[in-house]
């Protein structure tokens, strides 16, 4: 074909010989557009999270202590870094964060898969029950932390008075003033309200994998366990990744449950790196120190989320 005939060919016939590539200039409107609509969640994100951390990053390199307004302001390179491991209270309070996180994921997963598995067969009154164990997620932390430190007392609380009732050890425990029975009580306290938070992600995992795939299993004399397990469980992994990401990041951060129920004590047994990072900012005002340890907080939960998306990431087939 000839420039001229080019020129005179019809519009669609062009159209199909460029095969669907679109000008230029609209993809170029069309990224405009695509930023113009994101900038203001980008500033507003910017303005609650990109400040703080960048001014306490800012502080971890200064002392700002409030209590010494003499060095107020002045550099201090990496001593308020250096404070982190040379203190007595950050290194235990690491062990403490690093244990419960291990112990509450497990537990809460491991619960809520059964829910979510049990939540997803059909039965009479499924979505009744749905809603009943969603329940306990509806509810503040706040609230179920005071509720849960109300149940725990020793004079007021229902659980030694069931434990009474049954015949059953540690009827006359003080729940709150001994370092393990305390982490019981905050470890029942964090599952209470955190397992539905599971049980509805890996819910909504098992949602969307296909039935057919459970028929052609039985056809093929699959047992429930290897079902379980070379199905269920390789189709559930994106769903489990994210719920594991969300919790374990949470746990990891954990605050308000223990700072409500024991105030990180008694002593410091059940004190965690966020009650730590509260103490040094608020009690002690020291910005400095207490920028230090946010800094750690958020580059430890950096690489706790990097992991798990290494250690879930697809094996690409060679």
């Amino acid at each position: 074909m000839t420039a001229r005939d080019e020129t005179l060919a019809p519009p669609g016939r062009t159209a199909r010989s460029a095969r669907g590539t679109r000008p230029r200039g609209l993809t170029r409107q069309d990224r405009k557009l695509g930023y113009a609509l994101v900038a203001p969640v980008v500033i507003v994100l910017l303005a609650i999270t990109a400040y703080p951390l960048f001014y306490n990053l800012w502080n971890s390199f200064h002392y700002v202590n409030y209590l010494d307004i003499a060095n107020f302001g002045t550099f201090a390179g990496f001593s308020n870094y250096s404070r982190l491991f040379s203190s007595d209270q950050f290194v235990p309070a690491l062990a403490r964060t690093i244990g419960f996180t291990a112990v509450s994921v497990l537990v809460e997963t491991a619960v809520g898969l059964g829910i979510a598995l049990a939540l997803n067969r059909s039965f009479r009154g499924r979505g009744i029950v749905r809603a009943a164990v969603f329940i306990p997620w509806a509810v503040p932390t706040v609230v179920s932390a005071e509720l849960w430190k109300t149940m725990f007392d020793p004079q007021s609380g229902f659980v030694n008075y069931i434990l009474a009732h049954l015949h059953l050890p540690l009827a006359t425990t003080t729940w709150l003033d001994s370092t393990w029975t305390a982490w019981a009580a905050i470890l029942v306290a964090d599952a209470w309200r955190n397992t539905p938070f599971m049980a509805i992600v890996l819910l909504a995992g098992l949602q969307v994998i296909p039935q057919d795939i459970y028929e052609a299993a039985r056809i093929d004399g699959a047992s429930v366990w290897q079902t379980f397990w070379r199905l269920t469980m390789p189709l559930l992994m994106p769903a489990l990744l994210v719920a594991l990401i969300f919790r374990t990041l949470s746990s990891f951060l954990i605050f308000d449950v223990v700072y409500i129920m024991t105030g990180g004590g008694p002593g410091n047994s059940t004190q965690v790196l966020s009650v730590l990072n509260y103490q040094a900012f608020l009690d002690d005002l020291d910005f400095g120190y207490g920028g230090a340890i946010a800094v750690a907080l958020v580059v430890m939960a950096l690489i706790i989320a990097a992991i798990y998306v290494r250690a879930f990431r697809p094996q690409q087939q060679t």
